[in-house]
């Protein structure tokens, strides 16, 4: 049995289909309302900042995949995501079950300085504080024995169908839309974005390596990495138009964080559109030098011809 808590999102159901398609039949979706992906998914609803919820969603399972997301909201991730990662690790330590958790990168210092798997912990803001807290709890208990588990850590999404990230919603939703794309703050700085089903076979393919266990990992990006001004000469050629776009600076999203809570909870990650993002996924490359990476212009390809 392998376990999807936080089921329902484009990274879980991708991760889904790809345990489905190349590991296993046998996996149980966790979440508060679960829908099947396949017909032959086990659906268990538990909120998994109850304690014994978790401890039953977890039980019989092989593998479990931490994927859950919450609203960009500072004060629910303070409240609830120490709670369930604390509940997921007592659980998966009762019940002698592994636990690859899903991460991102909102812990690391927001500077040109390309990211690797050591990179300190060194976020000025609320969320990132969050998530360096709850990655740290669980390499705590991997180094206590407690757990066998691992870390697959992603930069900011673009992606197909549902996929949620300021990539797609600002750039290429709009683009989609046939309205003027939004790049914040910098349209010449260079970005490290995942395409999302990548994420997911990567996740599935870490959690079922035996080996990949005890460390973090770095989900693959295309090296060949590209500015959102780059971004968009290339959505212009697939889809034959000429797009121009709009450059929300500093300023804007400054003054605008005093009236918009969404901008507000934005404010704290721009400084990773204000420099260049290199996050770096060669360790996994390297580890894995079959897998295939979504090239930027296929995923551009995908997202708006598709």
């Amino acid at each position: 049995m392998q376990t999807v808590l936080g089921a329902g999102g484009p990274i879980a159901d991708e991760l889904v289909n790809e345990l489905y398609r190349n590991y296993t039949r046998d996996i149980r979706l966790v979440s508060r309302e679960p829908s099947p992906v396949n017909d032959t998914d086990e659906l268990v609803a538990a909120d998994l900042t109850d304690a014994q919820a978790t401890r039953r969603a977890v039980a019989g399972s092989e593998i479990a995949y931490l994927t859950v997301g919450l609203p960009l909201n500072s004060q629910l991730w303070e409240r609830r995501f120490p709670v369930i990662m604390r509940n997921v690790i007592d659980a998966c330590a009762e019940h002698g079950t592994k636990l690859v958790f899903f991460d991102n990168t909102y812990m690391y210092p927001a500077t040109p300085t390309p990211q690797v798997e050591s990179t300190t912990f060194a976020s000025n803001g609320r969320k990132g504080r969050v998530r360096g807290t709850i990655a740290t709890m669980l390499l705590e208990a991997i180094r206590a024995d407690r757990v066998q588990g691992l870390i697959g850590r992603a930069p900011e999404f673009y992606g197909p169908g549902s996929t949620k990230s300021y990539t797609n919603s600002l750039v290429f939703d709009r683009i989609k839309a046939g309205k003027r794309p939004f790049i914040p703050v910098n349209a010449h700085t260079v970005r490290s974005l995942i395409w999302t089903p990548d994420a997911s076979r990567a996740l599935a393919r870490l959690g079922n390596t035996p080996d990949a266990y005890g460390q973090t990992w770095h989900l693959p990006v295309d090296p060949n990495r590209q500015s959102y001004a780059q971004l968009v000469e290339i959505a212009g050629a697939v889809t034959g138009r000429k797009i121009s776009y709009t450059v929300l600076p500093m300023l804007a999203f400054r003054l605008g964080r005093h009236f918009v809570d969404t901008l507000d909870e934005m404010y704290e990650l721009l400084g990773r559109y204000r420099d260049d993002n290199i996050f770096d996924s060669s360790k996994f490359s390297t580890r894995f030098p079959d897998f295939q990476v979504t090239t930027y212009r296929e995923g551009v390809e995908r997202i708006l011809i598709d």
